[in-house]
């Protein structure tokens, strides 16, 4: 930013020079010859730090000089060329208190306060870049000033107000807006790293997001001039594109195939398709996998994404299918009795969870939680229905073993239930909530 103030400043030093003095329309003499004496001297000295302590003198010297406006550009100019930002700063505010649409103030102030970054700052930036753009709208080039040079100055003003403009409206997340001032801006100057970065984070900031904004992340990567630069835009740009894409890995293999594009191309949605949709992922799961081998939570996920579409609701019926064939009785049809001659009726279909965490129990209904996910949160997926009322119910917070048949299922909230439940002893389970919580399970 401060590279970018400096080369604005240097190029209207060149302007100012050449028109000190000029306006023909409205010619200011000068008539007094020390006056006139004093302001040709300090014009004319090369040196910038030399040409804005004359300048200062000749001001306070002759404070109502006719050529006061001329005279406090030029010094701004000065400041400028000698990178002193707080004298810039503060010539900018007292060129715009006798003029307040003077653009070449305007664009040095602008500058300044889109650079500190504070709300307050920004906010001014803002508005005074608004201001400038409306001013520059109706500038007409100044006599003696050639088309060349007042179509370069009048587009470097315009990169400062439209990029001042979008950074304003990206602080108010009106990111149409930003997007919009950022692309003019962009136009003027297309290596203007800081406005492609915050381009992008406007266009990845947007809901849905656009993917041109991953483009511009990696043009501003490309335009980085240091590694803290580099690495704090790809934080930002890495992290949205892993949350969107689902994997970091071909990052760079995107960068280096758009590198050396000059706009975001058309097919962008191909070259970065979105990450799976935990729907998708419920369906893959069961294609990919046996669904004997999936473990109860992969159950549970499946079940519970069984409204998203009739895929899922097909992996959803091999689960379930899959849940009931293991509750199945044993092949023979009844058991013969110890000692005894007649049989018995093969048991029921049956299951047994154990380890469950109750969370709540009477004498005929328990909840419980049965997966390690689900015991940590503290939250409800079986609700079990006693064969037989249990006298003393397990208090909250027990662990045990359940046994009983797996009936339905409701897949929002996720809740299996259970009935002619049966409770065993189980030993005490401690739950490492802290491990699942940093994925080291």
């Amino acid at each position: 930013m401060r590279k970018l103030i400096i080369s604005m400043v240097v190029g209207l030093a060149a302007l100012a020079q050449a028109q000190a003095g000029q306006d023909k329309s409205q010619p200011k003499v000068i008539a007094d010859p020390a006056e006139y004496q004093a302001y040709i001297t300090a014009i004319n000295l090369q040196d910038p730090a030399q040409k804005a302590a004359a300048l200062e003198s000749f001001i306070q010297q002759y404070p109502a000089t006719v050529v006061k406006s001329d005279a406090l550009e030029l010094l701004l100019a000065a400041y400028g060329a000698n990178n002193n930002q707080p004298m810039l700063e503060q010539t900018a505010a007292r060129v715009l208190a006798g003029d307040p649409n003077n653009l070449r103030a305007l664009a040095v102030a602008t500058s300044i306060e889109r650079s500190k970054g504070t709300p307050e700052s920004i906010a001014n930036a803002g508005a005074n870049a608004q201001k400038g753009l409306q001013a520059l709208a109706k500038w007409t080039k100044p006599e003696g000033m050639s088309d060349t040079d007042f179509e370069n100055l009048k587009n470097r003003m315009a990169e400062i107000f439209d990029g001042a403009s979008a950074f304003a409206a990206l602080q108010s997340k009106d990111y149409a807006a930003a997007r919009e001032h950022y692309l003019k801006s962009l136009a003027k100057d297309p290596d203007n790293v800081l406005d492609a970065y915050q381009l992008a984070i406007a266009e990845l900031e947007t809901t849905p997001l656009d993917l041109d904004g991953f483009w511009y992340g990696a043009k501003a990567l490309r335009l980085a001039a240091d590694n803290d630069t580099r690495d704090a835009i790809a934080r930002y740009i890495k992290g949205k594109y892993k949350k969107y894409h689902g994997k970091i890995e071909d990052w760079d293999k995107f960068a280096a195939a758009v590198a050396s594009q000059k706009a975001p191309p058309a097919n962008m949605a191909e070259l970065i398709p979105p990450a799976p949709t935990p729907c998708d992922l419920a369906v893959r799961a069961v294609k990919d996998n046996k669904p004997e081998d999936l473990s109860l939570s992969d159950w549970e996920f499946i079940l519970s994404k069984a409204n998203c579409s009739p895929a899922n609701k097909e992996a959803a019926g091999i689960i379930w299918q899959t849940i009931l064939d293991k509750q199945k009785p044993p092949q023979r049809a009844a058991v013969k009795l110890q000692n005894k001659k007649k049989t018995s009726p093969a048991p029921g279909p049956m299951l047994k969870l154990p380890g469950v965490l109750v969370l709540s129990a009477t004498p005929k209904t328990m909840q419980v939680a049965v997966t390690l996910e689900n015991q940590c949160a503290k939250k409800a997926d079986l609700a079990v229905n006693f064969e037989k009322p249990v006298l003393h119910p397990p208090a909250a917070g027990a662990t045990i073993d359940v046994v009983g048949a797996m009936t339905a299922y409701r897949a929002e909230p996720f809740l299996f239930t259970m009935e002619k439940g049966a409770l065993q002893r189980a030993k005490p389970v401690t739950l490492n909530c802290d491990q699942l919580r940093a994925g080291t399970f």
